[in-house]
């Protein structure tokens, strides 16, 4: 794939990584106004560091648009003469509408948004994709992408917002869980690096089942909990605090948070 990624901040550098590694690249242009800053691709075959957005279009198929959300619309205007009819648009940029793009450079162009997380710095992003009606024609070319750097699902564009929370903010949740494993583990007497290890890598088995049995979490869990157990006993004594209610309505409240952020930009 012909690839360039406008905008090498850090999610670009996640990306550029995954595409190197996996060699699913033909050519790959980054670009960025401080090149100093992507130094660490210097030398890599068929990668080239550049400030100049339209070389890095003109021999580009697939055009990862990755800049702060305040550049992006400058951005598009500058590129718009250089689109072509087979280039492929993937957005990143969070909350900037898919009819705001088409409406400066155009519907008849391929566009897509997609929504990683950090994980994507591992290649574990859970990356939500959605297009306009060109667009949807060329998704399975961000799937492929996105693949390479975790998991990704298509979904409706108005899912986006629901999304951001569960899957981006989602592993700020997760990583508040983690820390309370940890220092449940410490007060339980390991030390706090073993503590965090403990956590961090139960926490990785435990989604693991889920990916590669498929189950329910609640057929894991049933495999856990015996009659009278500690399993059930600190399972239901995290429910009596408010366990799940909690993690929901935090979901729910920052939900309705970033509604609020989008209505005041609009």
């Amino acid at each position: 794939m012909k690839t360039a990624i406008i905008g090498t901040g850090n999610l670009g550098k996640s990306i550029a990584k995954g595409l190197i590694t996996t060699n699913a690249i033909t050519s790959l242009y980054l670009t960025k106004r401080n090149l100093d800053t992507i130094q660490e691709f210097e030398g890599y075959k068929n990668v080239y560091l550049t400030s100049n957005n339209s070389e890095a279009i003109q021999n580009s198929d697939i055009i990862i648009l990755a800049v702060q959300p305040a550049h992006l619309e400058q951005i598009l205007n500058e590129i718009k003469p250089l689109l072509k009819e087979n280039h492929i648009i993937i957005s990143t940029i969070t909350g900037f509408l898919i009819d705001k793009i088409e409406g400066i450079i155009g519907a008849g162009n391929f566009i897509v948004r997609a929504m990683p997380n950090t994980a994507i710095a591992v290649g574990k992003s859970m990356t939500c994709l959605c297009g306009n009606t060109k667009g949807l024609e060329r998704i399975k070319v961000a799937e492929a992408i996105f693949n390479r750097l975790g998991t990704s699902i298509v979904i409706p564009e108005y899912q986006m917002q629901a999304a951001t929370v569960v899957c981006a903010s989602g592993i700020a949740f997760w990583m508040r869980m983690i820390r309370a494993t940890t220092q449940a583990a410490i007060q339980l007497g390991f030390d706090a690096e073993v503590a965090r290890k403990l956590a961090m890598h139960t926490c990785d088995g435990a989604a693991n089942l889920l990916i590669k049995n498929g189950n329910h979490p609640e057929q894991e869990i049933d495999k856990v909990t015996t009659p009278k157990g500690c399993t059930i006993e600190g399972l239901n004594e995290m429910e009596h605090q408010g366990l799940s209610s909690s993690l929901i309505q935090g979901m729910v409240t920052s939900y309705n948070k970033i509604n609020t952020i989008k209505t005041e930009q609009i």
